[in-house]
């Protein structure tokens, strides 16, 4: 689909404005439906369609016993207010990113990614082996909810620019739209950070609002059509290294459920995580190739200073969270610490050589 398609679909203006009049979730002769908002526009690839296909996959498995309704961005509720319809009530479900909330707490960024963090494979050991989970089943019961990882996107895309960064000087004052940790590694680097739903980004660059941004990588950028307004691309993002998504659903209610209903949207949501993750491997160098080929993008390196300082600064802003005052945020964020420089060592010496000698030997 064309850029246009999603942003008809996105639904930003007047969102929310029905949401207090829609009727309780139907319960008949057994049957459940539950609402999920999403902070995606409708069909938006990998993202968006990822939690229509989780919706989906949950209703035929359940054989009709639990329906989901998705209701993209702006549908039911503004994007960036998924979280808070379910918390409210006004939905069962929600799907977006952790870190999208992390003025409710700082530590769920940990459960999306921070700068110079986790890769897919090492977020999902964290949160399924070595305790993540129960740290974010503890944040979120604060709120009456529980969350479970739903999809990643990989290792994303550094962001688009206007104008090549030749140093780190370069980045002092630059309007920029990226959310999260990430975005106050920026802030720290000079950059004037802001977020925004996927929808509202193409209009801000074309306007001039923002002099640069990021989303995820080529497979939705794409879609975007951010190519029109900005051709410098750079890669990889130091800051987004295996941005994970979540399916976020009201507690109570989810306990109310059988337990075969429980372990189909516990299990269906695991099986997404990967789903997506292959359809972003798959489709984000296809989305590249014409984004260079056919529309003349530039694909850049973050010049070296950039790289190091942005490492400097995710360190500072991680062990400020680890001398929180919270002792919430502290422990989730000693945990992580602990999990990556476990899980590190297999991807630094296994996988980081095995990659770098086929990259060197291998020629077909």
């Amino acid at each position: 689909m064309d850029r246009r398609s999603f942003i008809r679909n996105a639904g930003i203006v007047g969102a929310g404005a029905v949401a207090t009049s829609l009727a309780a979730p139907a319960i008949a002769q057994g049957n459940i439906t539950w609402r999920m908002v999403t902070t995606w526009p409708k069909n938006f690839p990998g993202l968006g369609v990822g939690a229509q296909r989780l919706a989906d996959r949950i209703t035929a498995a359940s054989g009709g016993r639990l329906t989901v309704q998705v209701y993209s961005a702006g549908e039911l509720v503004p994007p960036l207010q998924s979280l808070d319809a379910v918390i409210d009530g006004t939905a069962e479900m929600s799907h977006g990113a952790a870190y999208y909330w992390q003025n409710k707490s700082p530590a769920l960024s940990f459960f999306t990614g921070v700068p110079y963090g986790m890769t897919t494979p090492e977020l999902t050991a964290w949160v399924r082996y070595l305790g993540g989970q129960e740290l974010w089943d503890e944040i979120y019961d604060q709120f009456g909810v529980q969350g479970f990882l739903s999809g990643n996107t990989g290792t994303q895309a550094g962001g688009w620019f206007r104008n090549e960064l030749n140093s780190v000087e370069d980045i002092k004052g630059v309007r920029f739209r990226t959310p999260g940790l990430g975005g106050q590694v920026w802030e720290k680097l000079g950059a004037t950070v802001t977020n925004m739903a996927a929808g509202e980004i193409f209009q801000a660059l074309q306007s001039g609002t923002l002099d640069a941004a990021e989303f995820v990588g080529p497979y939705n950028d794409l879609a975007l059509g951010f190519y029109q307004v900005a051709k410098n691309y750079y890669m990889p993002s130091f800051v987004e290294s295996g941005l994970a998504t979540e399916l976020v659903v009201d507690k109570k209610k989810y306990q109310e459920l059988p337990a075969d209903l429980q372990a189909i949207i516990r299990d269906i949501s695991q099986a997404e995580y990967d789903q997506v993750a292959s359809d972003f491997i798959a489709n984000d160098p296809r989305a590249l190739k014409t984004l260079v080929d056919d529309h003349g993008v530039i694909v850049r390196n973050f010049p070296e200073d950039i790289m190091e300082a942005g490492a400097k600064a995710s360190v500072e802003l991680v062990e400020g969270l680890r001398n929180s005052s919270d002792p919430l945020v502290k422990k989730t964020t000693e945990s992580f610490i602990e999990a990556l420089n476990l899980v590190r060592n297999r991807t630094e010496q296994i996988d980081a050589p095995y990659v770098a000698a086929r990259q060197k030997y291998l020629k077909y």
